[in-house]
């Protein structure tokens, strides 16, 4: 049996640092004159305590570096902790919620996806609503460093190609993921800054600016309204739609332009096919609404930029029921949520990179096909792509439609209908956030759901925010006996 140790001496230090975190919400309502600032003490004080004493046990354990099968542990097991402890102050306060209520509320934080059970927003107390902000915020910094720092080494889904964009850390993981992190964490805070300052230019409110430059930046989506968006018309759509794009983009090229290395970001090629991707859409949607549907152009084509980024970035913000729009966009939202932003940002679903790697691939098969002898090797930026790489694509591919079937499958035996469960378990799977339907729709919320299905979206979102494989791998028996 391997060390836990030094597993447990990360989650600790990890529980505990979110813990200490909850001083700003109950600072924020001892401000208000709320009382809910108790349900933060009490929960903070539970969760330094667990967090503190775990760390303290496993102290004696901590080496330089971590194992693969430690590594596996570690990526899986701080995405399942936190959220256990994040869940308290919606079980202790005022909303007074059960607790696989507060669990999914605080799980689709953590991993971003923006799907909420609550209902009545707009009479929260501050603190509360800053927390959910605060967890998004704190899970888009977090899966930035999984993702260019754990998943290349783990060759997840394809990930390690870019495992030379990822500084090499295997063998020195914690170390080395620490000074990752301080780099990319300044960026994402100028970047957090200076979306906050963008909103409040066009009108916004000091408190609602930042929570939803918070939530902007992560690509998560949790608002301070019931009405999501719709209460910010007009300018803050493009800057929301802008801010959602930059944090879509790889912050591995932001540290190399800050060390004066424009070109790279120029040149990435999923960089390039994100953006064509999202021209392509918004100029379908806005054709669409102009043509077929007679709207303006010009509100037309806003409300096509915000919420097509919004879906395709996984960000989930909604400034209007896009589904009283006819079937077309709902069919081409659907889809557009299954496609995903870059890798290393934190954008989730599938990535877009993988999607290329995949037409790479078969394209140098058809070439194969028609030219018998010829020898075609598919390419990635130039570069030729390993057979390690293009089998672990494929295997996501698998895994990830496997797995949305099975949790449609799962969801249709709670009761609900084809289109919420089919919808659902994609909006779990790839952290978008809203799914179809009236009922879990963008006009509609998750809190209606039973509890078995509460819990299967939870794991869902889970799995969906970890690259699938470095969820599963860690169920085998294989993974245990080595």
């Amino acid at each position: 049996m391997f060390d836990l140790r030094p597993v447990g001496y990360v989650i600790g230090l990890l529980v505990a640092a979110l813990g200490a975190t909850m001083a700003l919400p109950l600072a924020l309502d001892l401000y208000d004159g709320s009382g809910h600032w108790a349900a933060f003490l009490e929960s903070m004080v539970l969760t330094c305590l667990v967090g503190g004493l775990l760390a303290l046990s496993c102290a004696n354990g901590v080496r330089a570096g971590l194992g693969m099968q430690q590594t596996f542990l570690l990526t899986t097991g701080v995405w399942l902790a936190l959220p256990v402890f994040a869940a308290l102050p919606f079980s202790l306060g005022a909303t007074e919620a059960r607790y696989v209520d507060a669990f999914f509320e605080a799980m689709s934080g953590l991993t971003t996806t923006g799907s909420t059970v609550f209902s009545g927003l707009d009479d929260l107390p501050r603190g509360l609503l800053l927390w959910r902000s605060m967890l998004q915020w704190f899970g888009g910094i977090g899966i930035i460093v999984v993702a260019m720092v754990f998943l290349p080494e783990l060759r997840v889904g394809g990930m390690q190609i870019f495992r030379s964009e990822a500084f090499d850390t295997m063998g020195k993981i914690l170390p080395r993921a620490a000074q990752i992190a301080l780099r990319i964490s300044a960026i994402y805070i100028g970047l957090t800054l200076a979306c906050t300052a963008a909103y409040a230019v066009v009108g916004m409110g000091g408190f609602d600016a930042v929570n939803h430059a918070m939530t902007t930046l992560a690509t998560g989506g949790f608002s301070t309204r019931d009405g999501s968006f719709g209460d910010f018309r007009g300018a803050a759509e493009y800057i929301a739609a802008a801010f959602m794009i930059l944090a879509s983009l790889p912050f591995v090229r932001y540290v190399q332009m800050l060390d004066g290395q424009g070109r790279p970001i120029l040149k990435d090629s999923q960089v390039r096919g994100f953006f064509a991707v999202i021209v392509a859409l918004v100029l379908v949607l806005a054709l669409y609404r102009t043509i077929v549907k007679l709207d303006p152009a010009e509100p037309a084509f806003r409300e096509a930029v915000f919420n097509i980024t919004s879906i395709l970035t996984g960000t989930g913000y909604a400034s209007t029921d896009y589904q009283l729009w006819g079937s077309f966009p709902v069919v081409l939202f659907f889809l557009a949520g299954l496609i995903g932003g870059c890798a290393g940002s934190t954008s989730c679903s599938v990535k877009i990179f993988r999607y290329q790697l995949l037409l790479a691939s078969i394209n140098a098969q058809i070439r194969r096909i028609h030219s018998p002898h010829g020898v075609f090797t598919p390419r990635y930026a130039g570069r030729p792509v390993g057979e390690d790489v293009l089998s672990s694509v494929m295997a996501f591919f698998m895994l990830f439609f496997v797995t949305l079937a099975v949790l449609a499958l799962l969801l249709g035996m709670t009761g609900l209908d084809f289109i919420t469960a089919v919808s659902g378990a994609a909006t779990a799977l790839a952290n978008v956030g809203p799914g179809l339907g009236p009922e879990i729709g963008p006009a509609g919320n998750f809190g209606g759901l039973s509890d078995t299905a509460k819990w299967l979206l939870s794991a869902g979102m889970l799995i969906g925010r970890l690259e699938l494989m470095a969820v599963y791998v860690i169920l085998t028996l294989q993974f245990w006996r080595s």
